[in-house]
């Protein structure tokens, strides 16, 4: 709230150079920001008093945008990757996979590593467990287990993380 649209009654006042100049009627903040050619903005709406600044709201605003930019840079997000294989991968096939886990780990992601069967392969999903066991113990040099493989409906999952 600026201006006018502040209603309160009292208001703690901090001036441009930011020094306290106390508790006062929002008129009497109000007619001081115009002596001095700025905006009365409320800072803290929710203290009591709320507390009101003498500053030039277009700056104000434009260093709040300023600072929730560089907020959002520092921000890393983490992706989840998934790799997909069946029960009946071959060595090459695995060590390709593999590869590619490593190169997402070392970047920072996560990796969902999901073991998919079909048709007759479901009768055999707990003999199955052992591919994704291995696959993790050949990452276990740069990578953690965030879940344990489990199985969902069709597919056995499998989550991994990099080491710290």
């Amino acid at each position: 709230m600026i201006n006018e649209q502040i209603r309160d009654k009292e208001v703690r006042l901090i001036g441009e150079n930011g020094e306290q100049l106390g508790i006062m009627s929002s008129k009497d903040a109000y007619k001081l920001a115009r002596e001095a050619e700025l905006d009365l903005v409320k800072i803290a709406p929710t203290a009591k008093p709320p507390v009101c600044k003498i500053i030039d709201y277009g700056k104000y605003k434009y260093e709040m945008l300023r600072k929730e930019k560089e907020a959002r840079k520092k921000q890393k997000s983490i992706e989840v990757k998934e790799i997909r294989m069946s029960p009946n991968i071959d060595d090459n096939d695995m060590n390709t996979k593999m590869n590619n886990a490593r190169k997402f780990l070392e970047k920072g992601n996560k990796v969902k590593v999901t073991l998919r069967f079909r048709g007759r392969e479901m009768a055999h999903m707990t003999q199955s467990k052992y591919i994704l066991d291995d696959f993790a113990e050949k990452v276990s040099d740069i990578a953690v287990i965030d879940k344990p493989a489990k199985v969902e409906g069709r597919t056995l999952v499998l989550f991994l993380s990099a080491k710290k």
